[in-house]
């Protein structure tokens, strides 16, 4: 007999060749499979499904798969969910309170989400889920109509991180406790915790359990401007960085082909990536500002090099555009603290080969 582990490997690997090949029919076929072998839906969700969108992305990363291909293959994993909607949830003598759960403005990562809520409607929750990019005016007006337990917020990128402080903000100033998850708010929640939120976590079973275990009510005393929580931000660099941020991005293309020669010979496409990626690494340098943490920064610079040189791009490239946008902001200390450690961290990894998923832990 196959062991549980096994065939749950066996199944995600036919979803995924079903997913790369933009075949939703026989996805769903594998699901059903994966039903009439035994799996429960909340495994065939968050291991066979999530497993392979999480695959998705590596491949995306490590330039194995196009961009194309990604957005085809996330399509038929939001399909095929669908496929395990039971009409009414596993557990029918379970009957649970309303939540809410959306992505916070201007996140497009709406999956880990919908996993997410279809793990707590099988569990008998009823859910509100809002989808990606839901404005906060319009969540609040939802809470204030539904009057739900707890707001679920997700994220996985770091860039927007303001606009998910400001939502957990206006979510408990109406008094609706908050629960925050994905990669955005870091390994072990730290950037929720900063925020206030009532708890994190790490993956759709522990949201499940701390619903279950109750969520504290919001404190009605607590709630306050975002600046406030966060004392470092008195210093308007943040605020300067996001304002400069076109002129930072133009400046340093500008700048680059003076020092990076190669440039000079890109093509249209090519310079439109590259000020994509400036425009990223301001983004993420203003985040990181805005949560006075250096990790964040570090991280996304050698993640980017990875990127790089998957693409044949050196990752001295970036070293160059980091020094340049240190130079235009030379008047801001912690900016260029960060820059600084930015590119401490991608001289120390220039040369390292990018992960392969397959057999990395």
């Amino acid at each position: 007999m196959t062991e549980p582990g096994d065939a749950t490997t066996e199944f995600r690997d036919r979803l995924w060749k079903a997913v790369l090949g933009g075949d939703a029919y026989t996805a769903t076929d594998v699901l059903h499979d994966g039903l009439d072998a035994g799996l429960d839906r909340e495994t065939l969700l968050l291991e066979v499904i999530g497993g392979v969108q999480a695959k998705v992305g590596a491949e995306w990363a490590a330039a194995r798969i196009t961009v194309a291909q990604e957005h085809a293959a996330t399509a038929v994993n939001e399909r095929v969910i669908a496929a395990l909607t039971p009409r009414r949830p596993d557990r029918k003598d379970v009957r649970r309170g309303r939540v809410t759960v959306a992505c916070v403005d201007g996140e497009w990562h709406a999956l880990p989400a919908r996993l997410v809520s279809e793990v707590l409607q099988l569990r008998g929750w009823q859910v509100d889920y809002l989808g990606a990019q839901t404005p906060g005016p319009h969540l609040i007006a939802h809470l204030h109509r539904t009057d739900p337990d707890a707001v679920l917020l997700s994220s996985s990128i770091p860039t927007r991180l303001p606009a998910a402080h400001a939502a957990i903000t206006a979510c408990q100033a109406v008094g609706v406790p908050v629960m925050v998850g994905g990669r955005a708010f870091g390994p072990d929640g730290r950037y929720g915790r900063a925020f206030g939120a009532e708890r994190w976590a790490p993956d759709a079973r522990a949201a499940a359990a701390a619903l279950e275990a109750g969520l504290p009510a919001p404190d009605p005393t607590a709630a306050r401007q975002a600046v406030d929580d966060l004392p470092h931000l008195a210093d308007q660099e943040y605020t300067m960085v996001v304002q400069s941020r076109p002129q930072l991005v133009k400046q340093t293309l500008v700048d680059l082909e003076e020092r990076f020669p190669p440039l000079r010979g890109y093509t249209d496409a090519q310079r439109e990536r590259t000020a994509e990626d400036l425009a990223h690494t301001v983004d993420f340098l203003a985040t990181a500002l805005y949560v006075d943490d250096a990790r964040l920064f570090t991280d996304f610079v050698t993640w980017t090099a990875d990127i790089l040189e998957a693409r044949r791009v050196p990752a001295r490239s970036l070293l160059l555009g980091l020094d340049v946008l240190g130079e235009q902001l030379h008047d801001f200390p912690r900016a260029g603290a960060l820059l600084r450690e930015g590119g401490a961290a991608v001289a120390t990894r220039s040369d390292r080969p990018v992960p392969d998923p397959e057999t990395s832990a």
